[in-house]
């Protein structure tokens, strides 16, 4: 976990309705990490279920995002952060997502871009904002953005939203939430 991307999970949960259960995949605090890649605390007294490959800290439900163990529509929230370009197949994962969230439920996904290849247990992939604008085209409304170099940035997100009951003003309000957070993690990594 980046303090660039708890920036980012911060401005979301203080913007967004978010209706739970939250799932989070990709929850295992890797060494070092233990405490501080906890998200919870930006979302207290709601059921928040973190989720993973492999037992570990911060892990509940052992899921796979390709085949995400879940019912349709049983999600409210879904955040996978850094943790996409871990997945072998990230457009089957994606489109599981969509499939467990509930009607107007909202994803929020990241990856490193400008990052040496980490393998926990293996790394696969480099995401640009149009590479998550692509995955993410079964939302009814998808908003992207970067931090760092305009042609190589080092992190790029992406929130999708199943339906349309977050309203305009909430979704400028996050685009310009996103503008701030991008300029002031110009070099944060």
């Amino acid at each position: 976990m980046r303090q660039i991307i708890k920036n980012l999970v911060g401005i979301c949960a203080q913007i967004l309705p978010c209706e739970e259960p939250i799932y989070e995949f990709g929850s295992y605090q890797v060494e070092g990490q233990v405490g501080f890649a906890d998200l919870r605390p930006y979302f207290p007294g709601k059921t928040y279920v973190g989720c993973d490959m492999r037992p570990g800290t911060g892990v509940d439900l052992i899921l796979d995002l390709h085949q995400i163990a879940l019912p349709d529509e049983t999600a409210g929230m879904v955040l996978s952060l850094d943790t996409l370009e871990h997945v072998e197949d990230p457009r089957l994962a994606l489109t599981e997502i969509h499939r467990i969230l509930k009607p107007n439920g909202i994803v929020i996904i990241s990856s490193v871009m400008n990052f040496g290849i980490h393998d926990y247990p293996a790394d696969y992939w480099r995401f640009t904002p149009e590479g998550f604008a692509s995955i993410l085209k079964p939302f009814d409304t998808v908003i992207t953005d970067y931090a760092g170099e305009a042609l190589f940035p080092h992190t790029v997100v992406g929130i999708g939203i199943k339906g349309s009951a977050v309203p305009e003003p909430v979704v400028a309000q996050l685009r310009h939430a996103l503008a701030m957070w991008r300029e002031n993690s110009y070099h944060q990594h």
